[in-house]
């Protein structure tokens, strides 16, 4: 068996799965507390991590109808993410593994959004990945397990981070994402003029910070700002987004093309991935181009223990060295962006 958590952000999560790839169980619960004020607060969330895991740590044992004793290998999210909740779940993890005298596995958060398809699909490698959430934009050559080339990434805001600050803006409350998603259906995604950051620029490197500053201006020229325009810009700033993204990933198919990489699948992954026009949209270009395109369930998409504990199996199974040592690391990258 392998017990996971995972506390990188505002998730509090564990799982039990089994050597043969089985769940036995998952527990995930996001924090409340962070609405009001719009956003993660660093301390309140490493906070909340240390209450919420002395209570579903026991549970998702008993869901999983075993003992501690039943454990062999013990993982955590070491990075990247807020240090303070990396700390409270990898110590925890690390304190059970130490006591039970097993192996610990350090997880890379980001390791464990570009494998989560795979717990549901099987893929060819190497698969593309476009990593979307709250904070990273990555596209990524993933040849194997363990072996990840980033292609491009965010030069300042992530997509999710975008969603949040213009869901703000118009006082839509937080998590942005899924209430911009929703009033978006509503809207008109031509009424307003967008900017396209970094348009003509041959890199798949992404910039959304312009389009953030670009929202802010809309809504102070505003005379009054009522439901209908809040569902435009929803609507238009979506649109841009997808825009954004579809045009780099054509640029990615290109440039692969060019330097004779063989790829049959696409994935999208991260908490963004769940927007079904963003999810759409990949799946329409997908097809243009003949790729298969592949996302993990709704429940794998956000941040969650399940894809470490499977990432640990992935680790585990390639013969990889656990590491009771390893420092939790806020930054902790796949490693640099490279020219293919």
């Amino acid at each position: 068996m392998i017990f996971a958590i995972e506390t990188s952000c505002d998730e509090t999560s564990t799982a039990v799965l089994s050597l043969d790839g089985k769940f036995l169980s998952h527990i995930i619960v996001n924090q409340q507390n962070h609405k009001k004020f719009g956003g993660v607060v660093p301390e309140i969330a490493s906070r909340a991590h240390l209450e919420i895991l002395q209570t579903i740590v026991p549970q998702s044992l008993d869901e999983a109808k075993i003992e501690l004793n039943n454990i062999e290998l013990f993982s955590a999210t070491c990075g990247p993410g807020l240090i303070g909740g990396l700390l409270v779940g990898s110590t925890m993890a690390k304190s059970m593994a130490i006591g039970r005298d097993k192996p610990f596995y350090p997880i890379n958060h980001l390791e464990g959004h570009l494998l989560s398809p795979l717990i549901t699909n099987k893929l060819n490698f190497p698969y593309l990945a476009i990593l979307l959430t709250g904070g990273h934009t990555q596209v990524y050559l993933v040849e194997n397990i363990g072996i990840y080339k980033l292609l491009g990434e965010t030069v300042d805001d992530a997509v999710g981070e975008s969603f949040d600050k213009v869901a703000k803006l118009l006082g839509l409350g937080y998590p942005g994402g899924p209430v911009i998603e929703k009033i978006a259906v509503l809207g008109n995604e031509k009424a307003f003029h967008l900017p396209h950051p970094l348009e003509f620029e041959k890199s798949l490197n992404f910039s959304f910070s312009g389009i953030k500053t670009a929202v802010s201006l809309l809504v102070k020229n505003q005379p009054k700002i009522n439901k209908k325009i809040k569902n435009d810009i929803a609507a238009t700033f979506q649109s841009k987004i997808i825009e954004i993204l579809i045009k780099r990933t054509t640029l990615a198919f290109t440039i692969l093309k060019k330097k004779n990489y063989e790829i049959k699948d696409v994935a999208l992954v991260g908490g963004v991935a769940a927007n079904k026009k963003i999810n759409e949209s990949f799946k329409k270009l997908c097809n243009k181009f003949n790729y298969r395109f592949v996302f993990p369930t709704q429940e794998m998409c956000g941040d969650n223990a399940a894809m470490i504990a499977w990432a640990c199996l992935q680790r585990y199974k390639k013969n990889m060295k656990p590491d009771i040592n390893f420092k939790a690391n806020p930054r902790w990258s796949l490693g640099k962006i490279v020219s293919l």
